[in-house]
């Protein structure tokens, strides 16, 4: 049987040995996360897609406009309150989406004429008020319209609906 006996200088280079490993292993760890700390530019995560005004208004605003009036009609009053509260809050992701359109902000313009309206559909659906609810959505519809004219988009004019359609959009009126 033949003893292996290690040398001074053999269990240098062994030691040498495991230590160079082991910092190639420490360095595969540690270089591809200081890579992104590197000076320089980061790179920046790809740009999210965020629908446009119009696209959000007729996605939620619309729809939603339309079935707290279909709502209304039913007298399906615990309905219309939820549909009320989807608008508002329709309302409220648009405006954090868009804060600012033409330089106005934009969360303040829908407040400006969404607020009473807002709150007399409020008050008629908890009291089951026919007679409120018409007033309020045809001032809240009314509002639209104002907010619409204010941002140069004249064109969309939105109506208190008028039978069981499929859209609230008044298709009548001529082109400015």
């Amino acid at each position: 049987m033949i003893e292996a006996r290690t040398t001074p200088a053999k269990r240098r280079s062994i030691i040498f040995a495991l230590l160079a490993i082991s910092a190639t292993v420490i360095l595969a760890i540690v270089v591809p996360f200081s890579h992104s700390n590197a000076t320089g530019p980061e790179e920046s995560p790809p740009p999210q897609y965020v629908p446009s005004i119009s696209d959000m208004m007729i996605a939620t605003i619309q729809p939603r406009h339309r079935r707290l009036w279909q709502a209304a009609q039913n007298k399906d009053w615990a309905f219309a309150a939820y549909e009320l509260g989807n608008l508002h809050g329709a309302f409220d992701r648009i405006g954090r989406a868009h804060p600012t359109e033409h330089d106005t902000s934009f969360p303040d313009m829908t407040a400006s004429v969404t607020a009473q309206p807002f709150a007399e559909l409020k008050s008629a659906i908890q009291s089951k008020d026919d007679t409120g609810f018409a007033k309020a959505y045809a001032d809240l519809t009314s509002g639209c319209n104002a907010c619409h004219q204010a941002l140069n988009q004249g064109v969309l004019a939105i109506r208190v609906p008028s039978g069981p359609s499929a859209s609230d959009q008044d298709f009548t009126q001529a082109a400015p």
